[in-house]
């Protein structure tokens, strides 16, 4: 049998419930979750993802995107490719 340890983590309150409404939707368990990261981490010999500062235009298009400006929402696909085709 594989011996297992323990990782401790400490975060904000919400950041948790948050990922945890969203783990559970998809079915998995944070130490699931925790076990998948740690071993892309292994395997990529460092994190799974560039981590970058983002440069003043893709950090103001950040803000404006998490407050819903300039963004076009659509009840389907079709309509989507319907606006982008025109």
């Amino acid at each position: 049998m594989v011996k297992s340890s323990t990782v401790q983590v400490r975060m904000p309150e919400d950041l948790k419930h948050e990922v945890n409404e969203i783990l559970d939707t998809i079915g998995m368990t944070p130490s699931e979750a925790v076990l998948i990261y740690y071993k892309q981490i292994a395997l990529n010999h460092g994190l799974p993802f560039e981590v970058k500062i983002p440069n003043a235009e893709t950090a103001e298009a950040i803000r404006e995107a998490r407050e819903g400006k300039g963004i076009t929402r659509y009840s389907s696909v079709d309509d989507m490719f319907k606006d982008l085709n025109s």
